[in-house]
């Protein structure tokens, strides 16, 4: 993304959020910058913030904190006068904005927790205590993660809704938010195909479009050249990368992480055990600063070291080496700065270094979510299960003759809550 082509949009966005405290929601399709532009408004702010985010893994993403840790949140379900506030107290005092990224999977009794925390220490009656809230996400995406007992649990409370804008703050304050939307999409360029998935994301796909889509199911495609598969659930994608990799008559060199401090196994980026060999097809997960690889990059292992391995990319048909070493991931904690109490810091709570790869024959839709790819296989063995699932699969491919369905599509497969249309209905 050229930061001349982001100027506009992102610099209404950046100019609203520093010159008034309006709490805003901002969202947009899959690929329109939504996460470039957190980490610009974070950079560029003047405003004492904080990053949050709803799991470990999407926290570790945006280097921030999730809001069970910053708040103090018990890890269940729990009522809003069962918290304990701890040592964060003085600093939700200084705070002016909360950041939350991927609005979509917060549950509305969260928001209300959130709420009623930042009321009570703050001492100040307004929504959120008087701080600014600033959440990025797109709720046609991955909803929150509901269970059997949570459904129960929000229907006792009265929640009409898991999603976040059905918290019991917006009866009170129904204007609370203002939406902002953005529309320019980088990840695709296909007229043809933004407008398919524009189609899924809001349920208006017809029969043709379906057609159209189904064009690219192959049950038994088979190829070596860099697809991964996006499959629903992890056991397939575990199944997949187990017999790819059994496949290699090479032999497996395993990694070992290092893990300090309070780094919980369920936040941990890839496997703490990682059996590689040569041959291998991997997914990088980290940025490379000089621009040589993306988050998301597919390679294949080209040799292995004891500190290092060599990956060959294929990117447009241009191959290229690489090398990765250890790198690390921080679990962060926010603070008031000792040395400037009018300044918040972060400070390192736990690590985990390893080699920054994941075996990728196969990842989960959920693990895909925010990473581009070229080319994808979608497997929806058994339909899609959740809303949005079947919208972040196709989404996540820069075109359409980049996607091979394993099945075809069934109407059934695009699942869109009316709820969430009804919602983005109100802004326009």
């Amino acid at each position: 993304m050229s930061p001349l082509e982001l100027s506009q949009d992102f610099n209404n966005v950046l100019n609203m959020l520093e010159k008034d405290r309006k709490n805003l929601f901002v969202t947009g399709r899959a690929g329109t910058g939504k996460s470039t532009l957190l980490q610009l408004f974070r950079k560029t702010t003047e405003k004492k913030q904080v990053v949050l985010a709803p799991t470990g893994v999407a926290a570790l993403n945006v280097k921030g904190q999730t809001i069970h840790s910053f708040f103090n949140f018990p890890p269940r379900l729990f009522d809003p006068s069962q918290i304990k506030m701890g040592k964060n107290k003085k600093l939700i005092k200084e705070l002016e904005v909360i950041i939350i990224d991927e609005i979509s999977m917060v549950r509305a009794d969260i928001i209300d927790a959130i709420d009623y925390v930042l009321r009570l220490v703050r001492n100040n009656n307004k929504p959120f205590g008087g701080v600014q809230m600033v959440v990025f996400g797109d709720l046609f995406q991955l909803p929150p993660v509901v269970t059997q007992e949570t459904q129960e649990w929000l229907k006792f409370r009265n929640y009409s809704s898991p999603y976040f804008f059905s918290a019991n703050l917006f009866s009170t304050s129904p204007d609370l938010f203002e939406m902002f939307e953005l529309h320019k999409i980088y990840r695709q360029e296909n007229k043809l195909f933004i407008r398919l998935l524009e189609a899924v994301r809001l349920n208006k796909a017809e029969e043709d479009d379906l057609t159209l889509l189904n064009e690219r199911c192959e049950p038994s495609f088979s190829s070596d050249d860099n697809y991964i598969t996006l499959c629903a659930r992890n056991y397939t994608a575990d199944k997949i990368n187990q017999t790819q990799l059994n496949l290699l008559q090479s032999v497996a060199k395993p990694y070992l992480a290092k893990v300090t401090g309070n780094f919980q196994p369920s936040q941990f980026p890839t496997d703490p055990i990682l059996q590689l060999k040569v041959g291998a097809q991997v997914m990088i997960l980290r940025n490379d600063p000089e621009g040589k690889y993306v988050n998301g990059s597919i390679g294949t292992i080209h040799s292995l070291q004891d500190n290092e391995i060599e990956l060959i990319l294929d990117k447009d048909g241009n191959k290229s080496m690489v090398s990765l070493s250890p790198l690390s991931w921080e679990i962060l904690q926010y603070r008031l700065d000792p040395k400037n109490p009018n300044k918040i810091s972060t400070e390192t709570v736990g690590t985990f270094t390893q080699i920054p790869v994941r075996l990728a024959w196969g990842v989960t839709i959920h693990k895909a979510q925010g990473k581009t790819f070229d080319k994808i296989i979608i497997d929806l063995a058994g339909g899609a299960f959740e809303h949005g699932q079947t919208y972040v699969a196709l989404s996540r491919c820069r075109t359409l003759d980049g996607i091979v369905l394993r099945h075809p599509l069934k109407p059934s497969d695009l699942k869109t809550d009316p709820i969430i249309v009804d919602y983005y209905q109100m802004f326009s």
